[in-house]
């Protein structure tokens, strides 16, 4: 049974929260499916709470944001720490798209917004073969970021890439440590609300691109499946 705590760090917009949830809550729904026993507890750093000892947590996972973990936000930089000591603690942590980018930079790489726009959508990303945590040739997860991790840091793995994101999954050394840029826990109405923010935004034919991409399978029970059972130490399973 997983016993997981997910640090907050972005809101899902007030109008679409009742319908969608917050991003913790669609990362309990991501992990239940996998493991229906599991429990989660939620730090939220927009809603002020403090941030936690990590030698104390059984398992992190760090959520989305609008933020640029560049921006100098006041709370960045202490989370920053956070990871740093869950990282040298070999504490399980999993961070997806800020959370992703903000492990990279805490850990010595480099983010930045990316000259190729907008990767929004339905994307698919090659799977490194026999990374131990990820299985298949390739899957297709919703995204929704311009920024991304430029360099990775020199311990980290890529085990996710694209054309559009070359370092979209960062399986790092100390073996306890996964990063994801797409969005698992998203589920399809919640990945056409993220094409519809970028209206008016985004080149029109991006936007329209995204969202017709929305029609086709997604991956998100295998990637959220597997993000489960890594912050578990669960081994991935035997085909």
């Amino acid at each position: 049974m997983a016993r997981i705590t997910i640090i907050e760090t972005g809101l899902v917009p007030p109008e679409h929260r009742e319908r969608h949830g917050s991003f913790p809550e669609m990362f309990e729904r991501m992990v239940r499916a996998e493991d229906p026993a599991a429990t989660v507890e939620v730090i939220s750093i927009p809603n002020g709470d403090a941030l936690p000892d990590p030698g104390k947590l059984k398992a992190v996972l760090i959520t989305g944001a609008a933020a640029g973990v560049y921006d100098g936000l006041d709370w960045i930089a202490p989370l920053e720490d956070f990871v740093r000591t869950a990282y040298v603690n070999k504490t399980p942590m999993v961070g997806v798209c800020f959370g992703h980018q903000l492990i990279a930079q805490a850990l010595g790489g480099t983010v930045r917004k990316s000259e190729k726009g907008w990767g929004i959508g339905r994307q698919v990303y090659q799977v490194l073969p026999e990374n131990g945590v990820i299985e298949g040739e390739a899957v297709a997860i919703a995204a929704s970021h311009q920024d991304q991790v430029i360099e990775p840091p020199s311990d980290a793995l890529t085990i996710l890439s694209s054309e559009f994101t070359p370092h979209a999954g960062l399986l790092y050394a100390n073996g306890t440590t996964l990063t994801v840029q797409p969005h698992p826990e998203f589920d399809v109405a919640f990945a056409q609300v993220c094409c519809d923010l970028r209206d008016g935004k985004v080149p029109d034919d991006v936007v329209a691109t995204a969202r017709a991409s929305l029609a086709e399978p997604m991956d998100n029970a295998k990637l959220g499946g597997a993000i489960t059972r890594f912050l578990a130490r669960k081994p991935i399973a035997s085909s």
